[in-house]
């Protein structure tokens, strides 16, 4: 990666993962972070007036979101890298973020262990992707989808376990997980505390996805953490009956 310094911009609206990733920049002597901000539209002309070499770009984003902020930065600071930072795990929004020109996509749950070595690739002119990420393209995707509905049919089950460092990190991925799924038309049904399921809404609206139209129309259903039998067995009945409602309208529903 060389000795010279690294000019960085640092592109994040969620305060503890600003300080995590600016944590994370100080343990590699060349990089300097020369500026912070946490607006789509911001990122564009600090971008243009600061000319860093490296972007480091979450895509749920105020203004404009991340993904189109990185298009408009390919035309005003044509030589700055841009690496994402999300926890955006769908495999088309990667994609898609990839085709503007990125040189990398980094999951937030996974930066602890990817995202310096992120860098060091993204400088050297490799390209990375996280490693839960590296694989599945657009098509194969859809075919995926495919699979799992054939005929309208029942989906698959897929089963995913993830831990986080703290509750920031949390909530970050949670909201993530939900917005991708009410964003692809599909149901959820969240089981959290009172206090997460305040942040995640909170987290939700500031990325523009319209929980409430979500609720009225039953695909967003949010439970309290179970402490007993009849909560467990409640959400497993609303879960078996947007499961079936789902597929009969070729739709998916997740549970988090």
């Amino acid at each position: 990666m060389g000795t010279a310094t690294i000019r960085v911009l640092v592109v994040e609206d969620y305060g503890p993962w600003l300080r995590f990733i600016s944590s994370e920049l100080q343990k590699l002597s060349n990089l300097q972070a020369i500026g912070e901000v946490s607006d789509g539209q911001e990122a564009v002309q600090q971008a243009q007036a600061l000319q860093p070499d490296l972007i480091l770009l979450d895509i749920g984003l105020p203004t404009i979101n991340g993904i189109e902020a990185a298009r408009r930065i390919r035309e005003v600071s044509p030589a700055s890298k841009i690496l994402f930072v999300s926890e955006n795990r769908s495999p088309e929004i990667a994609e898609e973020a990839l085709n503007t020109g990125a040189a990398g996509y980094v999951l937030k749950s996974d930066a602890a262990t990817e995202l310096l070595p992120a860098i060091k690739a993204v400088l050297e002119g490799k390209r990375f992707v996280s490693a839960n990420l590296a694989g599945p393209t657009r098509s194969d995707a859809k075919a995926k989808k495919a699979r799992n509905h054939p005929h309208g049919g029942t989906a698959k089950n897929d089963h995913e376990v993830k831990c986080y460092p703290d509750d920031a990190a949390f909530v970050e991925g949670f909201a993530s997980f939900i917005e991708t799924t009410l964003r692809n038309g599909d149901g959820v049904v969240v089981l959290a505390t009172e206090s997460h399921r305040a942040s995640i809404l909170q987290r939700l609206r500031l990325t523009g996805v319209d929980v409430g139209s979500a609720i009225e129309e039953g695909r967003y259903v949010p439970l309290d953490v179970p402490d007993s039998l009849p909560t467990f067995q409640m959400a497993e009945r609303l879960t078996s009956e947007m499961v079936r409602a789902a597929a009969e309208s070729n739709r998916r529903v997740g549970v988090g």
